[in-house]
């Protein structure tokens, strides 16, 4: 007798298990354990009596293929984003937190589509139509010709897409989709999952570009089941503080193009504007020199982008210091923290520090780790860094500088912006002395520590 391949799966958390019960171990729902029936095909197709699928066809290597054409958008920062532009029978997620301008910015870009001749067609599940064409109207997009729907049934909406054909479509959101195979709510995992499927097949298929819209959790991920992320060829998230009017659109996966390119927007009152040059603009409110802050140079996929890192050292009143960051992982600056102390003398103990990258920012690059260092012991010594200098490099944890990439276009675009002097690990590759750039080369923190402000 053929064995029984049938799981249990939770439509809440996806977890899987052995045997049918009453609540999940793994997330604690209740009644949310459905059975899953085995796929008809596979590895257990022949002990399952199937029918034997068909020979797939293989190629080499070396086998030439087409371009992929794309499509530009005309919103260059958007384009830049996607590797240079929209292509045909693609599947794309934009994740970011409720309110952030999602559905904003896909508007302007899906207008901006229509009007270079592809048809497009926009589902909202959150909105009703009336609401999106008064979104439309104060954006300036009533007259772009694109066909607008309101709908949550997937099953009407795939039937909707394959009579019309458009070359885009527009889901807002994932969430909000639901199929009535499906046995749970809408915005569970089984529902989230399903539904993804179901559209990139579509994508696949007839050769109409998707873009997914997804909301983020507390935790900064898509709603959802990891394997979403998997199914589509670009995952784009779009980040930003509601008390900042600048909007980042970051990609995390492309299949067609680099990932981690960056795109920067502005909030105004006429929507999203695109910002050319994002250095400039996350510079601009600095003021005159201050201690805790230092300008780093930093690589953004392709772009150089400099920004500024701020720090604030206090003494606590607590048994425990605070460390609050913003804009850089906590556990960096924890060990940061370690090396000071460690290696150059330095203590942090009963001091609280803050630290803060301007503009919303997020850096995740391991060049930025001397730039805050320099802010941090700016704060505590309360020694201002010249305003003409930039800082980047890595800190190991012995506390040798490490050399980054891409000097010479950190260095470029820091001379382009009025900066004459920086600091920068001692191997790095440069050749920006006879630019103008003054570059003081460092062999490891305690040479820094010593040259910048007079410690360690």
């Amino acid at each position: 007798m053929a064995k029984d391949l049938s799981r249990f799966v939770c439509s809440a958390c996806g977890a899987v298990h052995r045997k049918w019960a009453g609540r999940c171990d793994a997330c604690g729902a209740w009644n949310s354990i459905a059975e899953e029936a085995p796929l008809s095909a596979g590895p257990g197709a022949r002990a399952l009596g199937a029918a034997r699928g068909r020979t797939v066809e293989l190629t080499t290597l070396a086998a030439q293929d087409a371009p992929l054409p794309r499509r530009a958008s005309g919103l260059e920062e958007f384009d830049r984003v996607l590797g240079g532009g929209l292509v045909p029978a693609s599947a794309i997620l934009v994740g970011g937190d409720p309110g952030i301008g999602k559905s904003t910015l896909l508007l302007q870009a899906t207008a901006s589509y229509a009007r270079k001749g592809l048809k497009t067609l926009y589902i909202s599940g959150e909105e009703a139509s009336a609401q999106v064409r008064m979104r439309a109207q104060r954006l300036g997009l009533a007259e772009a010709p694109v066909r607008l729907g309101a709908e949550t049934n997937l099953r009407d909406i795939l039937t909707t897409l394959d009579a019309e054909r458009p070359d885009l479509a527009i889901i807002d959101s994932i969430q909000t989709m639901w199929l009535d195979t499906v046995e749970s709510a809408p915005g569970s995992v089984a529902q989230v999952r399903a539904a993804a499927h179901e559209l990139v097949t579509f994508a696949k298929t007839r050769g109409t570009a998707v873009i997914l819209v997804g909301h983020v959790t507390k935790e900064g991920q898509i709603a959802g089941p990891r394997v979403v992320e998997h199914m589509v060829d670009t995952v784009l998230y779009f980040e930003g503080e509601r008390g900042h009017q600048f909007r980042i659109l970051r990609a995390v996966k492309n299949r067609f193009g680099p990932a981690d390119e960056i795109g920067v927007f502005e909030m105004t009152g006429a929507g999203l504007s695109e910002v050319a040059n994002p250095s400039a603009l996350f510079l601009s409110e600095r003021g005159q020199p201050a201690p805790g802050s230092a300008v780093f140079a930093g690589i953004e996929g392709t772009r150089p982008v400099l920004t500024e890192v701020q720090a604030l050292v206090a003494p606590s009143p607590l048994g425990t210091p605070r460390r609050t960051v913003v804009g850089v992982d906590s556990g960096r600056l924890s060990t940061i923290l370690a090396v000071l102390e460690a290696r150059c003398g330095i203590p942090f103990a009963g001091l609280d520090v803050f630290l803060n990258v301007a503009g919303g920012m997020r850096i995740s690059e391991p060049a930025a780790d001397l730039a805050i260092a320099a802010a941090l012991l700016s704060a505590r010594e309360d020694v201002a860094i010249p305003p003409d200098m930039v800082i980047f490099g890595e800190i190991s944890l012995s506390g040798a500088l490490r050399p980054v990439a891409q000097t010479e276009n950190r260095l470029k675009e820091a001379q382009k912006l009025g900066f004459s002097g920086a600091v920068a690990p001692e191997n790095s590759k440069s050749e920006a002395n006879g630019s103008g750039m003054r570059v003081r080369k460092m062999p490891d923190l305690v040479t820094f520590v010593g040259e910048m402000f007079g410690a360690g």
